[in-house]
């Protein structure tokens, strides 16, 4: 670039681009052209214009070998030469209009810029050298001092002229250069714009994608300031939220057809459905030209400013592919006596007025006769016109005016200039903004002078916008937002949708009609959907996927006891601690408190067990007292019998009392209750047991001992183990009681389950401890006398009703620690009932049996035999 400019610079001050034209007496012509025509009005003041009225530039010759030829830029552009008729028709209704400027006249010195960075610059400088010899003809006393300037509409070429001139102190005003980058005064002082900034198109585009719900994009751009700064705007608004972009791709500005075709494949290979294009026209096309070729009709388009309204795009041929393109476009407006003013252009033989000629031969691809504007080659292919056609009758991007969108802005500069030029004719001696009070000299503007006032402007347009300029040198921003509906003949028609609009407060500032919109993608009544992963549902949270965007993600089910009740939750929430999640994970809702109940299945078959255990007890017993005169009934301690048949009846009953909700008194009643009641068993058991021994060792001669073991001693020994037993429990019930309590195994499950925890383990250790004593020296004592020879050895069956107590209680112990939840209070619950049974059945079954079935055994004799 520093190369081009300096080769420019080096150019138009050394005057090799001056070409010869007609002199005619009395008449001052300029006499140059740098690349291509330029059209020059006289006036007092000299507005210059850049416009891009070719979009292929000619090539660098840096050999530096000969004098410099002119080149000849291509491929005329209409809508192009409508911008430069824009600002013609502003100069000369300020001309005419009696309250701006009366008594001063604008003419202006428009160039063709030809869409390159070092055409512009050199146009640029040829506009503001001044050269004694750029004009000929009697009269002419030098060339045109020209103050302030109008244009470029690229990005990149402003950027370049800004900082060219900028030395000089020449005012800039662009009606298209929109990079954000041109705001940064202290690089562009000069530079002024009547196009909104990008940094507003980029923001308004990254809040539209959010409101859509678009969160996984792709994005193309142009090679230069335009679409890197755009793009790097837009990407920096997507930060922190929710959109990725899915893969970033330049337009070269070589068009080489490879790497367009590769850029294309690029997106219809993505899953992105929404496609972000910021370009400028030219570099937009063949993008979606080729888009077109491969049938990519799956995609929504979003435009930025720079093509979203173009009428080379929007052809009926690419419209099926693009339809439903949205994007900002710059605010429409309808300026008053335009369309008659461009439609009155007719070429005139040699009088031409530069630009008409090939203007017309574009219009309606013909040759005029005479001299052509187009090659032989071309001149041959195209039928000869006359001139005289009627504009008027051919549809044109030129003679529409109904989307006066860059029109408009090129007609503000002017005015912007305008106003500037009246405030400093506005100027009093003695009270100017300048050194000593001083003010402007209107015969020799100063840039330097201009340009303060021109940071000043503030005026209302004859169609009624304010137009003014911020400390950047940026115009408030307006868009509409455009949407591409196929209309009449298949023909484009660009649909305002929505609207933003700075100047109004921010939650009101975008602006979008849902229902006007027609979407692309083959998508009808509904929003497209463009996302990397489907949004995880309510019960689920997201899991990044390794090396890819934040939207590419797995759904992960919460995990048990911890719910997400939104959609793309990006973690779950535990429940509080007396909660629990759902099956779907949705909500927490209170835990299922366990325990075991009288109601349920094994609740029932216990408490069964229990009441048909008592129940048999009870029938025991009644059999024993309807039998209680009976010899066998009298020679088994009748008294002891019915002691230890009225604690089995309890020992049956209490194992219910650990059924049930667990609640204070019933955690103190069921271990006391099992502790005495199985003591008062046990005791009886071994009472009987001892009897039984020293009833035959009382039959030795000389023996006494029986009178120590009579029914009082046995009563009081009962007495004693039991009360053993009561302290005990009096200790552990008032020093540190069982009490109802959560299962702390069960915190993190669906269900709580209640328990009686026994806190204090030596209480609960010397219940059981004491329990287990006496059984194990009731057992030993029964085992020793189980050979004593009688007919009804009952010490034998105590043997078994003990060996199976034991038994019992010794695999109660692991089976009651491995047991979870309300299992572990079955456990001990069968260990009652299995114990309760084994001593009922081993004692009592054979009695029953001979007192019920053979009573011819019970008598005393049968007792007595041996």
């Amino acid at each position: 670039m520093g190369i081009r400019i300096s080769f420019w610079l080096l150019l138009v001050l050394c005057g090799q681009a001056w070409v010869g034209a007609e002199e005619k007496k009395g008449v001052c012509r300029l006499q140059w052209r740098t690349v291509s025509n330029s059209l020059y009005r006289e006036g007092d003041v000299i507005i210059g214009g850049l416009f891009p009225l070719h979009v292929v530039a000619p090539e660098l010759d840096l050999s530096f070998k000969g004098k410099v030829t002119t080149a000849v830029c291509q491929r005329f552009i209409l809508w192009h030469y409508q911008w430069m008729q824009t600002m013609v028709f502003a100069i000369e209704e300020i001309n005419q209009s009696p309250s701006l400027l009366p008594n001063l006249t604008l003419g202006y010195l428009a160039f063709d810029s030809c869409l390159a960075e070092h055409t512009t610059v050199g146009a640029a400088l040829a506009m503001v050298a001044g050269q004694e010899d750029a004009v000929s003809g009697s009269g002419c006393t030098g060339g045109p001092q020209v103050p302030v300037i109008i244009g470029d509409p690229r990005s990149s070429a402003s950027i370049a002229v800004a900082r060219t001139l900028g030395i000089f102190d020449i005012p800039l005003v662009s009606y298209f250069a929109s990079c954000a980058c041109l705001s940064d005064r202290q690089k562009y002082p000069t530079f002024f714009r009547t196009v909104p900034s990008d940094a507003f198109q980029a923001k308004e585009l990254a809040r539209l994608l959010q409101l859509l719900g678009w969160v996984w994009i792709g994005v193309a751009f142009g090679d230069d300031d335009y679409g890197r700064y755009g793009v790097q705007l837009l990407l920096k608004e997507l930060q922190g939220s929710d959109v990725c972009v899915a893969f970033s791709q330049v337009i070269p500005k070589a068009h080489s057809p490879r790497r367009i075709r590769h850029i294309v494949e690029t997106i219809r290979l993505s899953t992105a459905k929404v496609v972000v294009v910021f370009a400028i026209s030219q570099d937009a096309q063949p993008l979606l030209e080729e888009a077109v070729r491969q049938n990519v009709s799956d995609r929504q388009w979003i435009g930025s400013e720079g093509w979203v309204t173009s009428s080379d795009i929007s052809t009926p041929q690419n419209l099926p592919s693009l339809v439903g393109t949205l994007g900002f476009a710059l605010r429409k407006a309808q300026i008053p006596g335009l369309g008659p003013f461009l439609i009155r252009i007719r070429p005139a033989g040699s009088k031409t007025e530069p630009f008409v000629r090939e203007f017309w031969e574009t219009l309606f691809e013909c040759s005029l006769e005479g001299n052509s504007s187009s090659s032989s080659s071309s001149r041959a292919e195209r039928p000869l016109c006359t001139g005289a056609e009627d504009i008027q009758e051919k549809a044109n991007a030129y003679s529409d005016v109904t989307q006066l969108g860059v029109s408009y802005n090129v007609y503000k500069a002017v005015y912007a200039v305008a106003h500037a030029i009246q405030d400093m004719l506005a100027c009093q001696p003695g009270q100017g903004p300048f050194e000593n009070g001083k003010c402007p000299s209107i015969n020799n503007i100063i840039p330097k002078q201009l340009l303060h006032y021109l940071e000043r402007v503030n005026f209302t347009t004859p169609l009624g916008d304010i137009v003014n300029f911020d400390m950047n040198g940026d115009p408030p921003a307006s868009y509409d937002l455009i949407n591409w509906h196929i209309g009449d003949k298949g023909m484009a028609e660009f649909v305002k949708v929505g609207q933003y609009d700075s100047n109004i407060g921010p939650d009101q500032r975008l602006q979008l009609d849902l229902n006007k919109v027609v979407w692309g993608g083959g998508w009808t009544d509904k929003v497209p959907v463009s996302v990397c992963s489907i949004p995880c549902a309510p019960g689920t949270w997201k899991a990044l996927q390794k090396g890819k965007p934040v939207c590419c993600f797995d759904c992960i089910p919460c995990p048990d006891g911890e719910i997400s009740n939104k959609t793309g939750a990006t973690e779950c929430t535990r429940c509080p601690e007396q909660f629990w999640s759902n099956n779907l994970r949705t909500q927490c809702i209170l835990k299922r408190e366990e325990f075991l109940s009288f109601y349920e299945p094994l609740g029932i078959i216990l408490t069964v067990l229990s009441i048909s255990g008592a129940m048999l007890t009870t029938v025991v017993l009644v059999t024993f007292i309807l039998h209680r005169d009976t010899p066998l009934v009298r020679a088994n301690n009748s008294e002891l019998s019915f002691l230890l048949l009225l604690s089995l009846i309890l020992c049956f009953l209490c194992a219910m009392s650990f059924m049930g909700r667990p609640l204070a008194w019933s955690c103190m009643l069921r271990h006391t209750l099992f502790g005495i009641s199985f003591v008062v068993c046990i005791s009886c058991i071994l009472s009987k047991t001892v009897v039984v021994l020293v009833a035959f060792r009382a039959t030795l001669p000389g023996s006494n001992v029986m009178r120590y073991f009579g029914p009082l001693q046995q009563r009081l020994g009962i007495c004693l183990c039991t009360l053993v037993q009561v302290l005990v429990c009096v200790l552990w019930l008032t020093l540190d009681p069982p009490l109802p309590s959560q299962n702390s195994a069960t915190v993190r499950s669906a269900t709580v389950v209640l328990e009686c925890a026994s806190r204090s383990l030596v209480g609960f250790a010397a219940l059981l401890g004491y329990i287990g004593l006496l059984a194990t020296v009731c057992f030993l004592l029964a085992f020793f006398a189980r050979r004593l020879p009688d007919n009804f050895n009952e010490a034998k069956f105590i043997t078994f009703s003990m060996l199976i107590f034991c038994a019992v209680w010794i695999a109660f112990v692991p089976a009651y620690v491995s047991s979870p939840g309300k299992y572990t209070v079955a456990v001990e619950i069968f260990a009652i009932l299995a114990s309760s049974y084994g001593l009922l059945l081993c004692i009592f079954a054979p009695k029953c049996y001979i007192i019920l079935f053979q009573s011819q055994k019970n008598t005393k004799k049968n007792m007595m035999a041996k």
